[in-house]
């Protein structure tokens, strides 16, 4: 289960988290109510690729968690949120600053409550796009992830104890 954190706290967190102070990621906002964020990735010397434009990685990298973390924490406890899937599609070459906007609407999270209340298993995709600040196309990102309600303690099985192999 992941910890309860304030999406002010986590953005002040993600500034320091190295894999995107190193890549030049900034997280500009994250809804009160989890419903949105906003990303941005400033281009410079420490992630241009071999052909002077924005890497791939820090442009994927850039929208890897959100989906998870906007609905594991609009769907409250009891669930258990996991990347599943990715594929990104990179329409143009990003030579400028880029932008990432998330929005989880309140329908997408009622039709995931509605495929995991029996206890299965949602497998939504989600879709972004980044874009220079011209509004250019420079990828298209999908993410699909795995939910479903978490089994409670009590609920599991025992686990039968562990022999060695020598026994």
């Amino acid at each position: 289960m992941a910890r309860s954190v304030s999406p002010r706290t986590l953005r002040r967190l993600m500034r320091w988290w190295p894999p995107y102070r190193s890549a030049g990621i900034r997280v500009l906002h994250i809804a009160d109510d989890w419903s949105s964020a906003r990303v941005t990735l400033r281009f410079g010397r420490l992630n241009r690729n071999w052909f002077g434009t924005a890497f791939g990685g820090s442009l994927y990298s850039m929208c890897d968690p959100f989906w998870a973390l906007l609905v594991l924490h609009r769907l409250g406890g009891g669930y258990v949120v996991w990347d599943k899937a990715a594929e990104i599609e990179y329409v143009s070459p990003g030579r400028a600053a880029v932008f990432a906007e998330f929005r989880l609407t309140e329908d997408r999270v009622a039709r995931i409550r509605e495929e995991t209340a029996d206890g299965g298993k949602a497998l939504p995709w989600f879709d972004c796009v980044v874009t220079a600040a011209d509004g250019t196309v420079v990828a298209r990102v999908r993410k699909q992830l795995y939910v479903r309600r978490a089994v409670e303690p009590a609920a599991r099985p025992e686990r039968s104890e562990r022999t060695s192999p020598t026994a």
